[in-house]
């Protein structure tokens, strides 16, 4: 994969800079190509004439020098990336979440956590009586509790996070609000219609939930089939009240809208996520292994954007129990 990486930079440097430039990144990827050239000898003279040079060794020397720096290169990249934000001026004693598994909203905040490294606990609560929050006049998931304290809402929630990690900064304005905006309101709308869109991805996506949900063994066999088929038909009613006429077409649609957003970027924050990219990443990736999520990214764009948000944030922070 680095040799792979380090091909792609050498391949960028062959269509821009000066023509010294140019042979040099012609001569790293042919030093890169043994079976091109199997007789070193021969070699060491197509990479001199190649580079107006009058020693082969040193032809060859300066190829490998530029293949390395380009490995070099790429690997730096893709390692700041991957770099945590620094959170050491917020290191809270316990972090509860209190969830579904599989709401899109819960799952905004885990990446946020996630991202941050933040380790939480999670408490997964029961959809049917909602034991696991009765404490709480606050009757919806997500709810976080950060040292006792509560917070809902899971914008508000990511919003009163950034601060804490970042004491001297502002909530970010302009393109990131607008596009954090556009996933809650338009983004989360389209999934509901595509998961539950027939009878087979409603079941599908009940047994994902069941499976994953606070659920007794007779509540799961409940819930995966009456729940099933009651989403079925609320899939139904959400696609009238948004203005869906094709499920699959909306997401498509919305997978494009946000790729085009990138502007070619690697990331809406450019070398690394910023709040948006994480909601955006949020949202999908409870989705992104049922049969939406896999037609999703074989009809789209957005694969490579997710692979990179999915390395980027890394493993979970949740803590074990």
């Amino acid at each position: 994969m680095r040799r792979v990486n380090g091909l792609a930079t050498l391949s960028r440097a062959l269509s821009c800079g000066g023509a010294f430039e140019k042979r040099l990144a012609q001569a790293a990827l042919m030093s890169t190509c043994s079976s091109s050239f199997s007789n070193s000898h021969i070699f060491s003279h197509k990479l001199a004439e190649l580079l107006g040079l009058s020693r082969p060794s040193l032809a060859r020397s300066v190829a490998g020098t530029m293949l390395f720096s380009a490995v070099a290169s790429s690997l730096a990249q893709d390692a700041h990336a991957k770099e945590k934000p620094a959170s050491e001026k917020f290191l809270p004693k316990e972090v509860v979440l209190y969830q579904y598994e599989a709401c899109p909203f819960c799952n905004k905040v885990k990446a946020f956590l996630d991202y941050n490294n933040i380790p939480y606990k999670v408490v997964e609560v029961n959809p049917i009586n909602k034991k696991e929050i009765k404490w709480s006049d606050y009757k919806k998931v997500p709810i976080l509790k950060v040292d006792g304290e509560q917070m809902v809402d899971s914008s508000d929630i990511i919003d009163k996070l950034f601060l804490r990690i970042n004491p001297d900064s502002s909530i970010p304005d302009g393109e990131e609000k607008k596009w954090r905006e556009w996933v809650d309101n338009h983004l989360v709308h389209v999934l509901s219609p595509n998961i539950y869109r027939s009878t087979s991805e409603a079941l599908e996506s009940f047994d994902y939930i069941t499976t994953h949900g606070n659920f007794s063994f007779t509540e799961r066999l409940v819930a995966k089939y009456a729940g099933a088929a009651a989403m079925y038909f609320v899939s139904k009613k959400l696609k009238k009240k948004h203005n869906i006429t094709d499920e699959r077409a909306a997401l498509y649609e919305a997978a494009e809208t946000w790729v085009d957003a990138l502007k070619g970027r690697h990331y809406l924050g450019g070398s690394k996520p910023n709040l948006a990219d994480l909601a955006v990443f949020g949202v999908l990736r409870p989705i992104r292994y049922l049969t939406s999520g896999k037609d999703m990214v074989e009809h789209t764009r957005i694969g490579e954007w997710y692979s990179r948000m999915e390395n980027a944030v890394g493993e979970s922070a949740r803590m074990k129990e």
